[in-house]
């Protein structure tokens, strides 16, 4: 019998910024672990793996008795390996969480799937599900690490971008869905997916676009082949593990 949700956590060794990372410590405990952890949390996840190229990583999965599946090495981005996974673990959603998210929510997984599922039976579901929360920090809107999401009405993404997108051209031209509450006109793009299987299992074989090898944005490929990607907000922001700096700052928000 196929499981209804499995989360992938894609988690390779030879990390180019920072070696080894998903093998750092985070107050006392590696940080792979941590997201293993806190993915387990979220209700309507039937299975998490720990999709790996390195026995290291896998020992350590495998140690705080999770379960950690060898992929091959040479993946270009996490959603092939993943891919790699679907073929021969099934299920109908594949919900991809890195494994340098060792603050990720739970709360805002169940928002994830749940809308996803919510969507399903409609005319046109979108293939892919991602999350956004509100962009608040001006030092984050600047920077090309901070990944930014524009929607349409219904919700869906226009477009993803390392630039400041929208430009606010007139300060009062902030949208508002309501009276006398403003949006924000920025949202942060969180790098969480969730995915039907017959979009993942294609995915390797999608031609790379232009707009994605500009912008070092996997998400783009999809957008560029035609695949409808819907966006789901959420309050609960999180911090990526990028380089050996960000886990002083992360074991900081754990302590608060």
């Amino acid at each position: 019998m196929a499981d209804a949700v499995i989360a992938v956590i894609p988690a390779r060794y030879a990390s180019t910024r920072f070696p080894g990372k998903a093998l750092a410590l985070i107050s006392g405990k590696t940080m792979i672990v941590r997201v293993l952890e806190r993915v387990g949390r979220a209700r309507g996840i039937s299975r998490v793996l720990v999709a790996t190229d390195d026995e290291r990583i896998a020992r350590a999965v495998r140690e705080a008795g999770g379960e950690a599946v060898m992929t091959r090495t040479d993946h270009s981005s996490g959603t092939e390996r993943m891919a790699e996974v679907a073929e021969s673990h099934i299920a109908p959603l594949y919900l991809n969480v890195q494994g340098d998210e060792p603050l990720v929510e739970p709360a805002a997984l169940e928002d994830l799937i749940g809308e996803m599922n919510a969507l399903a039976g409609r005319e046109s579901s979108p293939s892919v599900g991602t999350l956004a929360t509100p962009l608040r920090d001006v030092l984050d809107a600047a920077d090309p690490r901070v990944v930014k999401v524009v929607r349409d009405f219904a919700g869906n993404a226009l477009y993803f971008s390392r630039a400041p997108i929208p430009h606010t051209r007139d300060a009062d031209s902030a949208p508002s869905s309501e009276p006398g509450k403003a949006r924000p006109a920025q949202w942060k793009h969180l790098g969480v997916y969730l995915f039907r299987r017959d979009v993942l299992l294609a995915f390797p074989k999608l031609p790379p676009g232009r707009l994605e090898r500009l912008e070092q944005l996997e998400q783009l490929r999809l957008l560029e082949n035609g695949y409808r990607i819907h966006v789901v907000e959420t309050p609960h922001d999180t911090v990526s593990v990028d380089s050996p700096s960000d886990v002083a700052r992360v074991e900081a928000l754990l302590k608060k």
